[in-house]
């Protein structure tokens, strides 16, 4: 017997599947087609406007290759943190591949298409936008802004390197000059890479741009000049690039919920995937690497992923970061420096370091803290009930209460409502010259069954400052458990520790500490040089259950007997309940602080 339904009920039936249809928006129907190799920018920014006002919309691409040119981008000013000067580039004007602003409930479905860039881009950019995935897609430049090429041969005399055919150049009264897509370089930026051996150093162009340049065979040159000094090996791949982050990777400010899902991204120009003053953001799968047979060994000009100031739930999963000119992973906020009490509730502040600037950092509601610059003493909070940038470097802030009297100029202001928890869990750090993570959050953090792979400097770097970077703050409940940890540091030697808790707090204050409870559980450390953990002005600091085994066939120790473990004004440390199978009798060296600070059986000698 055959069932009739309702009217009612497949005229509801089809408003939603047409409404589902009208929510579904793929850029073929604005003329974007993959492969084709025309600018696809113009059309695809108008897709994009297509899903504005339609929360669960989808922007769909099909497979294929994408081409984005500078041309009809968007352009539009923005102050990121931790890339330029006023000198370096006065002009903020960022060039914006793909530019989301205010959008709710987006999905971009790449379907496993590639963008590829051309010139010096941001290649996506999201704006005040809220519950917005990206997912399936890949990023590569049509001509990074790295250059790179392997030498061939290496003598005091001369050395002939192969250029990589992605990195173009053009021989000039003997000299090879790099250029790009409306670019040149003049300011240059080395990192030689031993991809045998996994090892990534810090080098120097000034050679080769002294010497004389001869084009002996396409894309092979001979450089003939005084190379005495000049530490590579055939086979290694010399990496150039400039010193200027003018853009960067991708960027985010003021956005919520944000997922990214298996994207590949094989080349950045500038800092890397950034996101500032951002909350609840969720990265799966990302890679920063080069693509698989690109014959590159680069993928990001400076950092992998930057978040400056965020807040809510950062989670990194099962990402895979390898071949960076700086640090895979950096999570911090920012000290403003107190310049002026401008009346009993109203602080004039400034921003110190001279790449972060021009961004609000506070806004009504927020608490913040009282930092004493130089012992990085919280002393005080309060809470804010306006805030205004009155310059691109100065903030003014009004707070609900006077301010207490023993604040000083000088002193910093930390928003300690912009503090995210950290998970980064299942990932894998390589070919860096720099650290594998840097962390300062005094929200939790869990940094759990990773491997940091012959990271150039501290696998982890926990930090805080008020003097050089002005990066805050303190951490208050960090977890690193079930890590491997092999063959890190060599670029820091003697101070080569595998994990450094190093707050840069110039004053000590007796019975106060900058970090506290901080787990060092069940990890592997393959090391081949002595220096294991450093931490200063550290309470409540566990080392413990962890398995040390010597690497034979790495490399030497980079200087004489040291100690494995330095603490410097420390208080309730254990080091206890860990397998070492080392060449040398572990030690644990004390500055500023008492034998009794430290439990556990290893000997102990005051520095």
């Amino acid at each position: 017997m055959m069932i009739h339904k309702p009217v009612t009920t497949l005229f509801a039936l089809l408003l939603s599947l047409t409404a589902a249809a009208q929510q579904q928006v793929n850029v073929s129907s604005f003329g974007v087609l993959p492969n084709t190799f025309t600018d696809a920018t113009a059309g695809v920014q108008q897709a994009i406007a297509a899903c504005k006002d339609k929360p669960g919309a989808v922007l769909e691409f099909s497979a294929g290759r994408y081409d984005f040119y500078p041309e009809d981008a968007v352009k539009k000013e923005y102050f990121i943190s931790n890339t330029s000067s006023e000198t370096e580039v006065s002009n903020k004007i960022k060039t914006i591949g793909l530019f989301f602003e205010n959008f709710k409930g987006l999905t971009i479905e790449g379907n496993g298409a590639t963008f590829v860039f051309h010139g010096k881009m941001i290649t996506w950019l999201f704006d005040h936008c809220e519950d917005i995935t990206l997912r399936n897609i890949s990023v590569d430049f049509e001509r990074p802004s790295m250059s790179e090429m392997t030498l061939k041969t290496v003598t005091p005399q001369f050395v002939v390197a192969a250029v990589h055919p992605d990195s173009k150049f053009t021989i000039v009264n003997q000299r090879l000059e790099w250029y790009g897509e409306k670019w040149g370089m003049k300011q240059f930026h080395a990192v030689l890479a031993d991809t045998a051996r996994g090892i990534y150093t810090y080098s120097s162009w000034n050679p080769f741009y002294k010497s004389q340049a001869t084009l002996i065979a396409p894309d092979l040159v001979k450089f003939s000049g005084d190379f005495s000094a000049f530490k590579g090996a055939p086979g290694n791949v010399l990496t150039v690039r400039d010193g200027i982050r003018d853009q960067v990777g991708a960027f985010m400010q003021h956005c919520k919920n944000v997922r990214l899902e298996n994207i590949n991204m094989h080349y950045m120009h500038g800092l890397g995937i950034v996101a500032q003053f951002s909350e609840n953001l969720h990265y799966s799968h990302v890679q920063v690497m080069p693509a698989e047979n690109s014959g590159r060994v680069m993928a990001s000009f400076a950092d992998g992923m930057h978040f400056s100031g965020c807040k809510g739930e950062i989670e990194i999963t099962a990402a895979h970061f390898k071949g960076l000119h700086d640090d895979p992973v950096n999570v911090h906020g920012t000290h403003l420096v107190i310049t002026e009490k401008i009346s009993p509730r109203v602080l004039k502040l400034r921003f110190m370091h001279h790449q972060t600037y021009g961004f609000a950092a506070f806004f009504a509601g927020d608490s913040i803290m009282f930092v004493h610059s130089a012992a990085l003493q919280g002393y005080g909070t309060g809470l804010v009930t306006a805030a205004r940038l009155i310059s691109a470097r100065e903030m003014e802030v009004t707070l609900s209460k006077d301010i207490p009297s023993d604040v000083r100029t000088g002193d910093c202001l930390e928003n300690i409502t912009w503090v995210p928890s950290l998970t980064i869990r299942n990932c894998r750090f390589e070919g860096v010259n720099t650290r594998g993570l840097l962390v300062t959050t005094r929200k939790k953090v869990v940094i759990e069954n990773n491997i940091f792979y012959r990271t150039g400097m501290h696998a982890i770097l926990i930090a805080d400052d008020a003097s050089s970077w002005y990066e805050s703050g303190p951490v208050q409940d960090v977890s690193i458990t079930g890590n491997t940890f092999e063959g890190c540091g060599y670029n820091q030697a003697p101070g080569n520790y595998v994990i450094a808790i190093a707050p840069e707090n110039h004053e000590l204050v007796k019975g106060y500490m900058v970090h506290r409870n901080i787990r060092i559980e069940n990890n592997d450390f393959k090391i081949y040089d002595y220096p294991l953990l450093t931490a200063r002005s550290t309470e409540h600091l566990i080392f413990s259950h962890n398995r040390i085994t010597w690497m034979n066939d790495y490399m030497a120790p980079q200087g004489p007997l040291r100690a494995a473990f330095s603490f410097n004004a420390c208080a309730g440390v254990i080091v206890t309940d860990n397998d070492f199978k080392v060449p040398f009798k572990p030690v644990v060296e004390l500055q500023n602080m008492l034998p009794k600070e430290v439990k556990g059986p290893l000997p102990k000698k005051a520095r």
